[in-house]
């Protein structure tokens, strides 16, 4: 019996997974499209003044799925690196460590907070200032968790700048979601279990690959070719044909030709909007309406080449004030242990926007200014010579989950369910602001859905879809 073909939408970390996962296996004959000329996605890395930097500030946490885990270990070998983390957050105009310690929340923090932060746990205590569930947003989960003191000072103004909403526009799955340390007992629990943190027990620490984070998306891009995949980097997906709601294939534009290809499954990790709108026939109305309710926050990376070793001892900062307008620097020198030219560093600061606003076309050199100005402002000003600006644009980078977003969701999450041999998964094709750990273990999920016969096991990834609902980001 011939294998199925399946043809994966976009080569991030949820689309190369799977085609590695199913080239190895023999699964399927498989096809993987990617628009960019690259893989990675919003994961993937890229060289600046001959140093590897990454599209932001990335991770793969000690959380990750064990069969994956070991996987990548395989895949890296010794480029992949146990570091620990060091980071520090800007709150109140001071510095306090990121993950939280204990000695700062006691002795770092002005008394007036650390006042606030008594007063709102007591108040937890007792009871005091519970919500019923029809009022629940953003807002009244973290108060209610963390209490006001925490959430003002430093969760409402950085979920601004981050969503560019007041957190009373935002859903509530924001906070129980995405923000994993969104009641106090967490928050005490997360500090404390760095009192006796060891080097292999993963609190405080974090794998990172020797050359940028972009080389575990790489290295299974590299992996599922020699198992048999192909990969066409630069290929434009211009319609998924349906028939009979039912998968027939892809059209996209390569080397600049219209090509085809048969499907007997299409399993995207591009953004659910987007796929929605690649449908032909098209879809309602009233579902292409929801596709463009649902909303993403875009992102500037703004990348300065420094003339000196290095800039800071931390490898993130981030920064909750709104007069700052960046929301995190790292320095990816200090990710990968130091690795990189000794005369020269480079950082990476994270400008959350929209590409509607007026900052997204700004220049490399004004978005240089503004970078020096934040910094400045934050009391760690650039004071060695500025070689290059460079940066790059996300358009996708996070979901927002706007109050009442469910319901459209839903709408679209129906309609590819309906489209028999089509899945969406992944950050961007679930619309889950999730790390690139859950991303991978979807595409294993996924994989494990096939049966020898090539027929997908619906109910068996409905199942998987419900772990999926528990996954939390870790910063």
């Amino acid at each position: 019996m011939p294998k199925p073909q399946i043809v994966i939408l976009g080569a991030g970390p949820a689309g190369l997974g799977a085609a590695y996962q199913l080239a190895r296996h023999k699964f399927a004959d498989v096809v993987v499209l990617e628009r960019n000329p690259m893989v990675g996605g919003n994961a993937g890395s890229h060289l600046v003044a001959g140093m590897p930097v990454d599209f932001g500030s990335h991770r793969l946490h000690p959380s990750c799925d064990p069969e994956v885990l070991a996987d990548i270990r395989e895949l890296l070998g010794d480029d992949l690196m146990d570091r620990p983390r060091h980071g520090r957050i800007r709150l109140q105009g001071r510095w306090i460590h990121f993950p939280l310690k204990p000695a700062d929340l006691a002795f770092h923090l002005s008394p007036s907070f650390s006042l606030g932060v008594l007063q709102d746990t007591a108040k937890k205590l007792v009871g005091y200032g519970k919500r019923t569930s029809e009022e629940q947003n953003f807002a009244t989960v973290l108060s209610g968790g963390l209490g006001e003191t925490i959430t003002r000072e430093f969760y409402f103004p950085y979920a601004r700048k981050i969503w560019g909403l007041d957190p009373e526009e935002l859903s509530p799955v924001q906070g129980k979601r995405r923000v994993g340390a969104n009641s106090i007992a967490k928050m005490f629990r997360k500090a404390l279990s760095g009192i006796s943190a060891k080097k292999n027990t993963g609190k405080g620490r974090f794998y990172y690959p020797r050359f940028g984070f972009g080389a575990i998306a790489e290295a299974y891009h590299y992996a599922a070719r020699r198992a048999g995949a192909q990969v066409l980097l630069g290929a434009d997906v211009q319609a998924v044909d349906t028939c009979d709601a039912q998968i027939m294939g892809v059209r996209y534009m390569y080397q600049g030709q219209e090509r085809s290809v048969p499907a007997d499954h299409v399993w995207s990790t591009i953004p659910l909007t987007v796929l929605t709108n690649l449908l032909l026939p098209r879809p309602p109305r009233h579902l292409l309406d929801a596709a463009r309710s649902l909303e993403f926050r875009s992102m500037i990376l703004i990348y300065a080449v420094l003339a000196q070793p290095r800039f800071s001892e931390y490898d993130a900062h981030y920064f909750s004030e709104e007069f700052i307008p960046i929301t995190r620097l790292s320095e990816p020198k200090n990710y990968c242990g130091g690795y990189g030219p000794r005369n020269r560093t480079v950082l990476c600061a994270e400008l959350p926007c929209s590409s509607d606003d007026a900052v997204w076309k700004m220049t490399d050199e004004s978005l240089g200014e503004l970078l020096k100005d934040s910094l400045a402002k934050a009391g760690i000003p650039i004071q060695a010579p500025v070689q290059q600006i460079v940066t790059r644009r996300l358009r996708y980078a996070y979901p927002i989950y706007r109050k009442c977003y469910e319901e459209p969701f839903r709408e679209l999450d129906r309609l590819i369910g309906g489209v028999g041999g089509l899945l969406t998964f992944g950050r961007q094709g679930l619309f889950a602001h999730d790390n690139t750990h859950h991303a991978l273990y979807m595409a294993y999920s996924a994989v494990k859905c096939l049966d020898a016969d090539g027929r997908f096991d619906l109910c068996k990834w409905q199942a998987f879809r419900q772990i999926f609902e528990t996954h939390v980001v870790e910063d």
